[in-house]
């Protein structure tokens, strides 16, 4: 019996240290952008057993909204104490989760002449993280997310490059211009100095339910899709009619209306149910 009890200690303290492990977040590196001439900041989400163990992780990109930065999801949506959380308790697998800035310099996850912020994303953000990090680079690996801004963001890179993500969990997202505002064309025209061809342009690239009559079905049900936004949500008009577009087309998605509006309360709830949603993704795939 006395032999046994370094045993049972050495047990018991090995089991405390590996449940008492937590993830780690960085929230102020840095990467150099030939793209946008400049220097962007992004943080980190690293899970608990990252340093421990030898393997490759999926990935999921998170967006912040107008406003915030990569700091949005550390400081006001409690990233790390979240994703630890679901970790342990099993419903989420351990992840990496990046958190990038597209509220320096200028703001916006889209491409403009003079700020082509989707292609450094795709360009340059991405393959540098996923080389510098132990990061699986597949598609069944691969996810993203993001609230308002950021969600608009998210229904946007998952349309425009369906073939680089399973899973796509807008919330709460700005879904680009509504098939009642294309009267408006004419004077967001007159506003930017374009021409109203170049507007429609626009708009048709970055307004999630052209995209969905633009782009092969198939293309789409290829990801899949967790749209979540609160009933008394400014944004909820839009959102639902791209729930009522994707019914349409039979097009397999989770469509979410909770009691809630446009605020930080409302994502912290939304997050669990991302992480647990990328995750089956993750498995099943």
């Amino acid at each position: 019996m006395k032999k046994l009890i370094p045993t049972i200690c050495f047990c018991l303290l090995f089991s405390f240290a590996v449940k008492s492990q937590t993830g780690k977040v960085f929230d102020n590196l840095k990467l150099t952008s030939k793209i946008l001439k400049s220097e962007r900041s992004f943080s980190i989400y690293l899970p608990p057993d990252y340093e421990s163990s030898k393997r490759d992780y999926p990935v999921l990109y998170l967006l912040h909204g107008a406003g915030d930065d990569h700091t949005g999801w550390v400081q006001f949506g409690e990233v790390l104490h979240i994703t630890d959380k679901a970790i342990k308790a099993g419903k989420a697998t351990p992840m990496i989760i990046v958190m990038p800035d597209a509220n320096t310099g200028k703001r916006g996850y889209f491409n403009t002449e003079d700020w082509r912020y989707e292609d450094f994303f795709f360009e340059e953000l991405m393959p540098y993280v996923e080389k510098k990090y132990r990061i699986k680079g597949e598609k069944r690996y691969r996810a993203i997310s993001g609230l308002s801004m950021g969600g608009g963001g998210t229904f946007m890179y998952a349309l425009h490059k369906p073939e680089l993500f399973s899973s796509a969990c807008p919330l709460s997202a700005s879904v680009g211009m509504l098939p009642k505002d294309t009267v408006k064309i004419k004077d967001f025209a007159e506003s930017e100095k374009k021409s109203v061809a170049e507007m429609r342009k626009y708009f048709k690239r970055h307004s999630a339910i052209s995209l969905l009559d633009s782009i092969p079905v198939e293309d789409i049900k290829s990801v899949r899709w967790y749209i979540d936004c609160g009933d008394d949500d400014f944004l909820f008009e839009g959102n639902s009619l791209v729930h009522i577009s994707m019914m349409k087309k039979k097009i397999p998605h989770e469509y979410r209306v909770r009691d809630g509006a446009h605020n930080w309360t409302y994502w912290r709830e939304s997050l669990p149910e991302v992480l647990k949603f990328v995750s089956a993704a993750f498995h099943q795939h």
